[in-house]
């Protein structure tokens, strides 16, 4: 079991590690790496994912429902910690709610489970990044305007997935294969960029930032295993849920909180010390829904 959870979590955060071993020698401008990433190589593997002939919406149905209440439930659980920890609530609950689903979920899902898992990891990742640009948004500014929401290329890439999905439309085989190699270039590129981006978080707020650390994952596997019940899921879907619900902080987080003013310095650190705790989480968790 040891070597097993050793070999889904080595190759993860060694790649983190040679993103922030680079980003300190270096300290390179990941702007326009990781817009194509968002641009091109996420929205390629979601709809490449989507689209593929294994994909059953209805199957993933529950899945998506459950990514939901676990980020909105997670978010409920962490308000009374803001008050009691006296942070403001802008500042301390994004970073609960919004998992690292895309850096860390999206290959820890699959090299956990197998590449058939993908397209479940992928719903996963869409459901908490949809809220995360839709609620995430205007939780730090009520006056964002949602409804071009669709434009995101992430989104766009959804939705047409989907349709290919549900009208049961055949593309050619060459065409989907290409879109997938495209989509293959996102994952390793997220985690080399989290090991850069991290080198810009600052330690700061200790005790806030370890009681993040902290919360996020007992917040988020406590919903998980609420939901799991609720939801009758079982076997790999919920031990992926469980999964979903430990993962660490989104960086995105941090990247929201400086564009909307809200102490991106403690973002940061909250970000940083979630995501440096979740090398003792991880495992503890694969240990447990690996079993």
């Amino acid at each position: 079991m040891l070597e097993r959870i050793a070999g889904i979590v080595f190759p993860i955060y060694a790649i983190v590690a040679g993103g922030y071993a680079y980003g300190r020698w270096k300290k390179p401008d990941m702007a326009f790496a990781n817009q194509l990433n968002m641009d091109i190589f996420v929205p390629a593997l979601v709809f490449a994912a989507l689209a593929s002939k294994s994909f059953d919406m209805g199957q993933n149905l529950p899945l998506l429902l459950g990514a939901a209440i676990v980020t909105l439930g997670t978010g409920l659980l962490a308000l009374p910690v803001a008050r009691l920890l006296g942070v403001a609530g802008n500042t301390f609950v994004p970073p609960m709610m919004f998992k690292n689903a895309g850096n860390m979920g999206l290959p820890l899902m699959v090299l956990a489970f197998g590449e058939s898992a993908l397209p479940a990891a992928v719903v996963l990742f869409f459901t908490e990044n949809f809220l995360h640009y839709a609620l995430g948004t205007w939780l730090l500014d009520h006056r964002a305007r949602l409804w071009n929401l669709w434009r995101l290329p992430v989104v766009a890439a959804t939705l047409s997935g989907l349709a290919v999905s549900l009208l049961h439309f055949q593309l050619w085989q060459p065409l989907w294969l290409g879109i997938k190699m495209l989509g293959d270039v996102s994952i390793p590129l997220l985690l080399f960029s989290l090991g850069v981006r991290l080198t810009d978080s600052r330690h700061a707020d200790w005790k806030i930032s370890i009681a993040g650390a902290l919360a996020s994952p007992a917040a988020g596997v406590l919903m998980a295993l609420l939901v799991n019940l609720a939801l009758g899921l079982s076997g790999r879907d919920a031990a992926m849920m469980i999964l979903f619900g430990a993962l660490p902080p989104a960086v995105l987080n941090y990247i929201f909180a400086e564009r909307y003013r809200q102490e991106p310095e403690r973002v940061a650190s909250i970000v940083l010390i979630g995501n440096l705790a979740s090398l003792a989480i991880i495992p503890l968790t694969l240990a447990w829904v690996l079993r």
